[in-house]
């Protein structure tokens, strides 16, 4: 359904229906590996389609592919009596296949390049524009542009929408290449989506995309220009998609702009924007990054010198406040030096800156589903968090980890239970991306949008709101809930009735923010590339090695059959690669406050992201149909609303999750006579102000520890 749609309304193009018999020709293969034309060498092929002949098929299967034969002849009828020319040609490495080549006349491609008003040359476009300061420094940044020599500079010519009827004003020096291929495919699309293939009484059923869906075509796609890595033989074929190779998706290439004229020539402007967009998001995120990397250094630097971190780590003061058990019972009495690391790294986080009811009711019960689904999962990583605190709390406390030298230090029992949860939090993230995705589609499909750009909107907003509660829920969780309903010793606060709530570390809820965000952004990333680099690979690995065939093959095959064996493009096209930024933009946004890195692991990810899938599309798939676009649609609104929420998350967690507020009211207000004996404001104090005491006589029969060491004998108070 979806691909079936266009954007706005249409009024379907009345034809000719066929009313008798009406075949393309069939033509065996001429040898030409490389032509992009049939085999009179003169009409180009604008678009390919792909069956098995169902006469090659078992003789007592055949019956059941009567009704798709009839179908596709009655299909490829319906097209000639459009005006479109066809000619088959069967596989030279599958008997079974066929593949029938399609060709737009010119009249034909006029008459559809007005309905879709398309924008052609009309004269160069002579205004003189004003000198860039860049050309003083050309010399210095010429490296880092596309060759001159193989991509040239497009010229810039005034455009007008195309009107059959005033051919006389528009810059038509050749017919042949005055519509582009990209212009030529989508025009051929637009034809195919439209052209019918079953009338039964008033139902008219029409549209590639159900043939394609029902099995009747195996395949529908443009084609590619040349082999990816070596050059067209034939004389005029422009090499359009091996220059997009060298220049912009080989990882040589990686420093280099963008050839945005030459991506949006080959595949349109949809791809364009796209790629457009994503320079752009990745140039800001240069000063984003450089912002977060200064004050990750300037924290590191300083962490020796921090007056709270040095009480923290002092035997005379920190290794002298005897900390209260964090769990009952089975918790040991704990030394505050023994979070001396955790203090340290604390501060290398600066705190920066049945009709329609039927239709209605079950896409609400769905969502009302995957909330209480999210809700459930959170619940359940507590619970784990709360019961490994308690385990770790337990050993940790008491035994010498000499294995772990020397990272003893940092291991805490807030820390191992942050990294474990993390990473638990990371598997069953990806798991349940899987299923809202399916839920998604379904209940988008199930309200029926009226058009593709309805249909679009739609899906990104359920699937954009299923994401950020899956992504930000855990990380909402420690920012904002996290011990703070925690008790106090001998009355501590439980969850359901028997999970302890968990309390941050005495250095606070940000290290372990900031440790869930590394996790989560690292292990997303990994996956994504995985999914976009290695799993395509895989795929057209395991087809080649299916049919037979191998790379060296491909020198004997013509260049529709090279194309079919690469991965066809999913029908939602950049919807992934949209989705991917957005949550990436909002781990970026939303609690910098905590993790000033992540600008920065942001910025590193999406200069391999560029060219992962410029290389993607160049090599491992199909040439994407063209589309038209002019913005990046309702994703722009989303990173709005991202952004005015990130104002809000990182004033509240600077103000509530952080202590730096406490600190200024101490350093300003509290530091001094007649709080303390010091007559200049200093932070020395501020550890021991924080903390409260509380008598171990005091402890309830359920939260006593069971069995003090020793060590703790003559304990009398604990904070």
């Amino acid at each position: 359904m979806y691909g079936t749609m266009e954007e706005g309304e249409y009024k379907f193009q009345q034809v000719d229906l066929p009313d008798d018999d009406c075949f393309c020709s069939q033509v065996e293969f001429n040898g030409k590996t490389d032509t992009l034309f049939f085999n009179d060498g003169v009409r180009r092929i604008d678009f390919i389609l792909v069956y098995e002949d169902e006469d090659k098929k078992e003789f007592e299967k055949r019956h059941t592919f009567a009704r798709q034969k009839r179908r596709r002849e009655y299909f490829e009828a319906s097209l000639m009596k459009m005006g479109l020319e066809l000619e088959a040609t069967r596989s030279v490495i599958d008997e079974n296949l066929m593949f029938v080549k399609v060709h737009m006349p010119w009249d034909v491609l006029c008459t559809y390049a007005e309905v879709l008003h398309i924008k052609l040359p009309i004269q160069p476009n002579d205004l003189s524009s004003r000198p860039s300061l860049w050309r003083y420094v050309s010399c210095v940044t010429k490296p880092f542009y596309p060759d001159e020599k193989l991509i040239h500079k497009e010229t810039d010519y005034f455009t007008a929408p195309f009107e059959k009827d005033r051919l006389e004003y528009f810059c038509i020096k050749d017919r042949d290449i005055f519509f582009t291929p990209a212009m030529r495919s989508r025009m051929a699309f637009y034809i195919l989506s439209r052209a019918p293939y079953e009338i039964r009484g008033s139902i008219k059923k029409f549209g590639i995309t159900k043939l394609l869906d029902s099995g009747v075509y195996k395949g529908a796609y443009p084609l590619h220009d040349c082999r990816f890595n070596v050059e067209s033989i034939e004389s005029d074929c422009p090499n359009e998609r091996y220059l997009l190779f060298q220049e912009w998706a080989h990882p040589k290439s990686f420093y280099k702009m963008q050839p945005l004229d030459l991506i949006r020539k080959y595949y349109g402007e949809k791809i364009g924007i796209y790629f457009a967009w994503l320079g752009f998001y990745t140039l800001m995120l240069a000063v984003a990054a450089v912002v977060g990397l200064g004050c990750f250094i300037y924290g590191y630097k300083t962490q020796e010198t921090s007056t709270w971190s040095k009480e923290v780590c002092d035997p005379e003061i920190g290794g002298k406040i005897v900390m209260c058990p964090q769990c009952d019972k089975d918790c040991k009495f704990w030394r505050l030096n023994s979070t001396c690391e955790a203090s340290k790294v604390k501060e290398t986080v600066p705190y920066s800156t049945c009709g329609k009811c039927f239709r209605l009711f079950f896409p609400a019960s769905f969502h009302i589903f995957q909330i209480m689904l999210i809700l459930a999962s959170v619940v359940a990583i507590t619970i784990y968090r709360l019961a490994a605190f308690f385990a770790f709390s337990t050993k940790l406390r008491t035994e010498d980890l000499k294995e772990l030298e020397p990272l003893k230090e940092y291991v805490t029992p807030q820390m191992a239970t942050a990294v474990t949860a993390s990473l638990i939090s990371v598997v069953v993230i990806m798991i349940l991306n899987m299923l809202y995705e399916r839920v998604a589609i379904w209940i988008t499909d199930f309200e029926l949008p009226r058009t593709r750009t309805e249909y679009e909107n739609s899906l990104t907003l359920k699937m954009f709101l299923f994401q950020f509660v899956n992504y930000y829920s855990s990380c909402f969780y420690i920012a904002f809930a996290k011990g703070k309903a925690v008790g106090f010793p001998g009355q501590p606060v439980y969850l359901l009735g028997k999970y302890r709530n968990e309390e941050c570390d005495p250095g606070g809820c940000l290290i372990e923010l900031t440790t869930q965000l590394s996790i989560i952004m690292g292990g997303k990333a990994i996956w994504n590339n995985i999914q976009e680099v290695l799993f395509p690979w895989l795929k057209n690995l395991y087809a080649r090695h299916c049919s037979g065939q191998s790379v060296a093959s491909d020198k004997g095959c013509p260049r529709w059959e090279q194309d079919y064996r690469l991965q066809s493009i999913s029908k939602l096209g950049l919807f992934y690669e949209y989705l991917e930024m957005v949550i990436q933009f909002g781990f970026v946004t939303l609690f910098v406050a905590s993790f000033p890195l992540a600008p920065v692991l942001a910025l590193v990810n999406n200069l391999f992201e560029i060219r992962v899938d410029a290389w993607k599309i160049t090599t491992q798939f199909r040439r994407m149909v063209p589309e038209k676009a002019s913005t990046i649609g309702a994703w722009q609104p989303i990173l709005q609303g991202i952004a005015i929420l990130a104002v809000a998350t990182n004033t509240m967690i600077i103000a509530f999750t952080s202590d730096m507020i406490p600190r200024l009211v101490y350093y300003w207000a509290f530091s001094v006579y007649p709080y303390t004996e010091n007559y200049s404001n200093t932070m020395t104090g501020y550890i021991n102000s924080t903390l409260s005491i509380f008598n171990i006589s005091d402890f309830s029969e359920e939260s006593r520890p069971l069995s003090p060491l020793l060590t703790w004998a003559h304990t009398i108070f604990c904070l």
